[in-house]
């Protein structure tokens, strides 16, 4: 797969404090790049540099194949963290004007308006200010507008904001659905769960310095620890207990169950094969629950940058 965006070398500092120290990125066509970092690691710089709201102190980029230059401005849809709608404006009015400004006719914002008002169930939102509306209400006339224009790149900061979960997950269904239609997008936020949701590849960011990347898929197979979490129904929970911290390493598992099962995670040595395991503990008593840990992005994240 070839990438849309690549990031190279790029180094940013404002005074004495470093923003950006070296970093480079690539990201794939057509995928969802999950941009994540503490507060203060340095996205916000970064994501800025790619709008060229900012430029860089040293390092090069490429859309496309191409330098970065005025031209791509068309090219990359951005929605910030900050929402900069005119709240004295209808929605309407205001939809259409951000519209023209990247590149659309008037007939051909107000078709697409249509689509997405339709598409979000906002019809009659239409002659509404800003001002009337919730902040989820005006989010969702701020993701519109990032994505009307079809850009090639959007970048989204904290999409979910403001939103109920119903909200979010009809936003977050419009995101792998414009994934699907040829868009590339990167992902910047503080909430792990919706990373293992919507990411294809993730880059970890901590005090301006770039600490991991890579597909979120490869990235976990590194990271996990060949443990498994096990429920078993047995007459001899001690016994069992003991005879297992012989062989392996145990420590005590604390998920849900109906029953007073042993619970415990079990490590196995690198090379053992879990079935046979499973075999052993199935002489032992009634396998109710059998899982391999896998760690998930949270995990990842606050071992990573607990780490640097």
């Amino acid at each position: 797969m070839s990438n849309l965006l690549e990031v190279n070398g790029i180094s940013k500092k404002y005074g004495d404090f470093t923003a950006l120290n070296n970093v480079s990125l690539a990201v794939p066509k057509g995928s969802i790049y999950g941009l994540l970092g503490p507060n203060g690691a340095g996205k916000t710089s970064l994501i800025r540099i790619i709008n060229q709201i900012t430029m860089p102190d040293s390092g090069t980029i490429f859309l496309d194949g191409a330098a970065l230059n005025s031209n791509h401005i068309k090219d990359i849809g951005y929605l910030p963290e900050e929402r900069g709608l005119y709240k004295t404006m209808k929605v309407g009015e205001q939809a259409l004007y951000l519209a023209q400004l990247k590149g659309l006719s008037k007939s051909e914002a107000k078709e697409r308006l249509k689509y997405w008002f339709e598409r979000l169930e906002i019809g009659d939102w239409w002659n509404k200010k800003i001002q009337e509306l919730s902040k989820g209400m005006a989010q969702k006339i701020q993701f519109v507008v990032t994505v009307l224009h079809q850009p090639k790149l959007l970048i989204f900061d904290e999409p979910f904001s403001g939103f109920d979960p119903i909200n979010a997950n009809l936003i977050k269904d419009q995101i792998l659905q414009l994934r699907n239609d040829g868009a590339t997008v990167i992902f910047s936020t503080h909430r792990m769960e919706s990373v293992e949701e919507l990411c294809d590849d993730i880059f970890l960011i901590n005090k301006s310095n770039k600490i991991l990347d890579g597909n979120l898929l490869e990235v976990k197979r590194q990271y996990k620890t060949n443990t498994y979490e096990v429920g078993i129904k047995t007459n001899t929970k001690s016994e069992l207990q003991k005879e297992l911290s012989e062989k392996f390493q145990v420590t005590p598992a604390n998920f849900k169950t109906l029953d007073n099962e042993l619970k415990l995670n079990i490590k196995l040595p690198e090379g053992d094969n879990p079935n046979d395991l499973l075999s052993f503990l199935t002489t032992k008593g009634e396998i109710s629950h059998f899982v391999e840990l896998i760690p998930s992005v949270n995990d990842i994240f606050i071992q990573t940058v607990k780490n640097n």
